[in-house]
Order: structure tokens, then sequence, then C-alpha cells
């Protein structure tokens, strides 16, 4: 058997401090949510001594489950979708925190039996009245829900009370403004947690790290070096079973408007004075202020959404979004979308970022391409028979690391060159791949830390980006009028003409 050795790259990042003994609630505790990410997630905390013996999770919907079926529920939900229950000591103690309130959201009598239940509990466990609120629901559902619990008194304390409230914090920059004034009337900003669990990805934190914690990179991180950058997150799945919620969402609003614009905050920030909240979240507010879509007379030149048709996913024949179950035969609803932004400050004024995300691409990936400027001059000759400017890579998932695309020269007599990459990569280095984003966030949220979470203003300015964009495709539209992708392919025609007018192309992925 072989015997691994502890990496000496690890030594030092294990957490020392617990956060305090706590009772989680789940609204909507029998979706897919809580069952295959949420209670995995706390589980896995758990294993790792992150969170105390006291940890208690109180799981919340419609359905009449017993204490006893929701632990066999997230039983599974921990086999199947983490790694496994390990110790049955452990699994022991920990089910033994796991209740479940049957309730309905919008019934002010379930808030009460709710309130009851979570004292008595609080005495049995010892949780000292804190609470964390975890609406994983719907997002038709959030304002009521948030009106219920302060009317029934449950955030009145704002030091021992949590409210997290999962993506997309509403449907456009009016209701995300309605719904931040309904979070204020009941609760204070530091209580309330908007997760983007993009954020919890280790690659994506990587960005802060990358970026200020190196001197070399952060003089070349602007319009004299940089030409332009592209953020690409491409999945190769469908709409799935997800058409009841995808319908009414769509690619900008699911996709753009929150994950990727949260990593375009980050890759476009000034530098923070601090490594807090308020100081991070103010240089992500401060850059998005100054973002806008390239040319707002003419949207058609900087913002493409398409549809993905019939077509072909390893050697399988798919069929496209409209024939999907669930989903209107006529749906003007995009699958992909493609944007350029241009930033007004004196760093970026000039350098375009392009932001594609789509479904049904032939590759999942996520990544950062920053691409410098050619040279200006070049005397030798390129086995590419053409200009490589280099091209720092972030990848975010998989193969998670950063690589570094530059000219060397070719072996021979000749002083001709080719481009090569180096390469790091997260696995290799640290010997295990990154954590799941939600143990992260769910702990940074038990512990107070708001860092990784957006706030209000935060969220209502990339809402106010993408607004003229939501209000031309939301115009009633001949349906036959879609542009569509064929399944398994990178994305519409006009998303390459968007580059192509600019003399440039999307990355090869």
């Amino acid at each position: 058997m072989v015997t691994l050795l502890e990496n000496p790259l690890r030594i030092g990042l294990q957490q020392q401090q617990l956060p305090e003994p706590t009772i989680v609630v789940f609204f909507g505790a029998s979706g897919d949510l809580t069952k295959r990410k949420l209670v995995p997630a706390l589980y896995k905390l758990r294993k790792e001594r992150k969170l105390p013996p006291e940890i208690t999770i109180v799981g919340v919907a419609r359905r009449e489950w017993s204490h006893e079926h929701f632990r066999e529920q997230m039983r599974e939900g921990i086999e199947e979708f983490s790694d496994g229950i390990g110790s049955e000591e452990l699994w022991e103690e920990f089910s033994q925190g796991l209740f479940y309130c049957p309730g309905n959201i919008d019934n002010e009598m379930s808030y009460q039996k709710l309130k009851a239940f979570l004292s008595e509990v609080d005495e049995q466990r010892n949780t000292r009245g804190n609470r964390m609120f975890y609406l994983s629901v719907a997002p038709r559902f959030f304002p009521e829900a948030i009106r219920q619990l302060g009317a029934a008194e449950m955030l009145h304390d704002s030091s021992k009370t949590r409210l997290v409230i999962e993506k997309p914090f509403g449907r456009d920059l009016s209701s995300a403004q309605a719904l931040n004034r309904i979070v204020n009337q009941v609760c204070r900003e530091e209580q309330v947690y908007r997760i983007d669990h993009y954020l919890g990805k280790e690659t994506v934190q990587n960005l802060l790290l990358f970026r200020f914690a190196n001197a070399i990179f952060e003089p070349l991180w602007n319009r004299q070096y940089i030409d332009h950058i592209q953020i690409t997150v491409a999945e190769t799945v469908g709409v799935e079973d997800r058409a009841g919620y995808y319908e009414h969402s769509g690619a900008l609003r699911d996709m753009l408007q929150n994950h990727l614009m949260q990593v375009f905050a980050l890759t476009a920030m000034e530098p923070p004075n601090a490594l807090d909240a308020d100081a991070i979240r103010s240089e992500k507010m401060k850059v998005i202020q100054a973002t806008h879509l390239a040319d707002l007379h003419h949207l058609e030149n900087c913002a493409v959404r398409g549809q993905y048709g019939e077509g072909w996913m390893k050697g399988k024949p798919v069929q496209g979004y409209r024939k999907e179950d669930g989903v209107d035969p006529e749906s003007m609803n995009p699958t992909f979308v493609a944007m350029k932004f241009e930033i007004d400050n004196w760093r970026w004024q000039g350098v375009p970022f392009y932001l594609r995300t789509g479904k049904r691409m032939p590759k999942k990936v996520s990544e950062v391409s920053i691409h410098f400027r050619s040279v200006p001059h070049t005397i030798f000759q390129s086995a590419a028979m053409q200009a490589s400017p280099n091209v720092l890579t972030l990848r975010l998932q998989p193969n998670e690391g950063v690589s570094l695309k530059f000219e060397v020269k070719m072996p021979g007599g000749n002083l001709r060159s080719r481009s090569v990459d180096m390469d790091f990569a997260y696995g290799s280095v640290f010997g295990k791949s990154s954590g799941d984003a939600y143990d992260r966030l769910l702990l940074d949220c038990m512990m107070g830390d708001q860092t990784l979470f957006t706030r209000s203003d935060e969220v209502e300015a990339a809402w106010r980006l993408v607004t003229p964009a939501l209000m031309a495709w939301e115009t009633p539209t001949d349906p036959s009028k879609m542009p569509t992708y064929e399944a398994g392919t990178w994305a519409p025609r006009a998303a390459e003409e968007m580059l192509e007018r600019d003399g440039r192309k999307w990355r090869r992925l």
C-alpha cells in the first residue's frame, strides 16, 4: 500500500478557529441543492473538524417528512454526491443534529411553529441563540420568506442571526432594488449574505492572490501591456430538468450577471487597501460602476445571444432547446450570451473585456485569459508564421491552475521561435483537488466573514450594466429571428463576428 506523506506546501493551511455552535435552517430542504451540496458540505466540514459538535441543521419545506426520513435523505446525498460517510460514529453524532420542520413559506403559522421549534432545539443542542437562515428556494419566494422571518422576529438580533440568499438576486434592476428594500426593512446589511458559489471556488479567490501577492504581474496589469481580456464559462449540459427555473432566467440572468460579473470585477478592480469584506467589495463596486457595454447605440455590436439547436454531444444526437421538456416551443430565452464591455478609468481605457457563457458547448471550461499586446517589431521568424502575443490563462475549472504562453527558440541553427506554455496545476502542486465552493462559503458565513458575498449596491450595479441588453431582448420579437447555434459548437456566428470586427478572435479551448 502506498503511504501518502503530507505535502509540505499544505502545512499551515489548516484553519484553527471554529465558528460558534449554530442552527442552520435550510428553507427548501427537500430540494436538490440541500441534498447535493449544502448538507454534504457541512458534513465534510465537521469531518475535517472545522465545525463544533453542536452544529445543528433544521430542514424546512412543505413535504410532511419526519426527522428520521430527513436524516435518511441527507445520508443518501452525502454518500452519492460527496466523499461518503466515512466513520459511522461521526455520522451518528452528526445525524443527531439533523431535524425537519414542515411548513409553508407563505404561512405565518409555519414561522411561529419554526420559531418555537428552534427555541426547543437551541436548548437541547446548546447553540446559544445563533441562527443562520438559508433561502434555498425559488427566487419568487425570497420576498415573502424575508418578510415572514422579520414579522416573526427571527432576524432581530443582528449579532446572532444571519440571512443567506441564493442567486439570482432579482430578475432585473428594479426587482433587485425592491428586494434590497425588503431586506433592509427586517435586518442590517452585516447580517445579509448574498451567495454566489462562484466566489467560493479556490481558483476565483486565487485571482486576488495572483494579482496582489506577486510583484511581477501587477505592473503589467493595465492598458499599456494588455490588448484585451476574455472570460469564458462554458457548459456541456443542456437545460436538463431545470426548465421551470431556466425559462425565467436564461444565460444572462443565470450566469453572466452574477458569476461572470464577479470574476470580471476581481480581474479588473484596483488593489484593496486591506483584506476585508468592505475594502474588497468597494473596489469591485467601483470598477463595475465604471463599466459599460461597448456600444450602447448599436447593441448588436457588443451583445450577442443565441439558443442551442439540435446537434451532437460526445457522439450522441441531442435535441434543441425548444424541444426540451418544459420549454416553450417558441421560447426566446437565450442559452448563450456574449458581451463586450469597456471600462472608463485610467487603468483600462481602450481595453475591451469579452465575456461569454453558454450551454451545450463542446467543452466544460471556465477561465480568464489575459491577452498581452504584441511586440512592437518582430525580428524573428515564427513557426506559426504570425505574431503570437503572450497569453496568461487562469483556469477556474476543470484542471484548476495558471498557464503562461510565451515564445522560445526552436532547437536548431536558425533563430526561429514557437509558442510554449509554462503551467501550474493546483492538483499536482498541492496534492489534492480544490474543495467545493459551498464548504468555504458556509464556513465563512458562520464565521461572519462577508468578503466572498456580494453587497446590495454591487448587485444593483451589475444589473444596471446589463439592463440595456435585457430591455432590447425582452421586446416582443418574431421567434424565428432568435439566433441559434448547433449543440456541440462554440457559438452563434454573430459572436465570432463581434471579435472579428475588432481584429481579434475567441481563444481556442
